[in-house]
């Protein structure tokens, strides 16, 4: 029995990309000030190898954005944060 296009079945349904609308969390939670001493929080910004991440990717606006810069920044000088890693998460 050959199967016509139009009677294929898919196991699971194919995957439409619906993707969420990308918002800055440090406006939607009223944070003004970036810590440079939390590296747990700061790590959420950075990938595995230790960069930071895009705006395009976390959602960040571009003020906050550099303020997240420069905390990492700061926190690698003092050595809260590694500058390179192999796996960090």
């Amino acid at each position: 029995m050959a199967q016509t296009p139009s009677e294929i079945r898919y196991l699971t349904p194919p995957s439409v990309d619906i993707q969420k609308k990308k918002y800055c969390r440090f406006k939607k939670n009223g944070i003004k000030y970036i810590d440079y001493k939390d590296p747990e929080f700061l790590k959420k910004f950075l990938n595995e190898q230790g960069k930071l991440l895009p705006r395009r990717i976390t959602g960040t606006s571009l003020k906050f954005q550099r303020r997240i810069a420069q905390a990492v920044k700061r926190a690698r000088h003092l050595a809260l944060l590694p500058f390179v890693t192999d796996l960090m998460k």
